[in-house]
């Protein structure tokens, strides 16, 4: 078990090798993930991580066309934070219980003028 967490960290740290996307995947009709939000959902099974942004991101609206979506996972309970990319936060989500491998993660989501792109820092 030891072994597939510390290969899943080391899969994960790949992250920032992802520039840009060449395909978008739909999450939902208004929801689409670009190649690097689609290796995290698949590699660390959090898709459920994804449909919290999405959910929020809708509850948010389309006003601010950038938010900055951060999870702080502390032992096995988290945080997801909700913010413009200026300190202002929109919303903040408690998660009871999570095995997401990482201490923190950052998305970037941006309207397009018909779908939030939920993407890597390095996407942008």
């Amino acid at each position: 078990m030891d072994d597939d967490k510390q290969q899943l960290k080391s899969e994960l740290s790949q992250l920032s090798s992802f520039t840009g996307t060449s395909c978008y995947y739909r999450l939902t009709r208004r929801h689409l993930l670009t190649d690097g939000t689609k290796f995290l959902a698949d590699k660390a099974s959090a898709y459920w991580l994804m449909d919290a942004a999405a959910s929020h991101l809708d509850e948010i609206g389309t006003e601010d066309w950038f938010v900055l979506v951060r999870l702080e996972v502390n032992n096995s309970h988290a945080t997801m934070i909700y913010e413009d990319g200026n300190g202002h936060e929109h919303a903040r989500q408690q998660i009871e219980y999570t095995d997401f491998p990482m201490e923190s993660i950052e998305l970037y989501a941006s309207w397009d003028g018909e779908h939030w792109i939920i993407m890597l820092p390095s996407e942008y």
